[in-house]
């Protein structure tokens, strides 16, 4: 939906707006970019979109588009989503980017594995599993 309203540069609302009107609708979950795969996404601006979803204070930080301190007292966080073009090889790297409180949507990543959906499905798990194991334990 953001990629109509957002990136024309001459029209449209910023995502940063859109985000926090949805967080304050009591919204779940929206497509924050990815930055792998193959939707575009600046890495420092996309974290700064996903702690503006789900962070309950987000200081300043000029470097991903935070111009002031943002305190959302008890006002419930929102899932960050990544999607578009990412499959298991991308596993590490999206951990790193959207830590634990996430949704990773691996639509062809899953599907276009070579022994069929239930092997694509059964990599992804395997693949976070032994991402998160190996961040916990070294």
């Amino acid at each position: 939906m953001h990629g109509v309203i957002d990136r024309h540069p001459k029209h449209g609302i910023h995502f940063r707006v859109l985000a926090k009107c949805l967080r304050l609708s009591g919204g779940d979950h929206l497509h924050t970019g990815t930055v792998v795969g193959k939707l575009e996404g600046d890495r420092n601006a996309t974290l700064g979109f996903v702690d503006q979803l789900r962070e309950s204070f987000i200081p300043e930080d000029r470097s991903r588009g935070i111009f002031f301190d943002q305190d959302w007292g008890s006002m419930p966080g929102v899932f960050a989503v990544a999607s578009g073009g990412i499959h298991v090889w991308h596993m590490p790297a999206l951990l790193a980017i959207f830590g634990d409180d996430a949704v990773f949507q691996f639509g062809g990543g899953t599907q276009g594995h070579p022994w069929g959906n239930a092997a694509g499905a059964a990599a992804n798990r395997v693949a976070l599993e032994a991402c998160v194991k190996a961040r916990n334990e070294g």
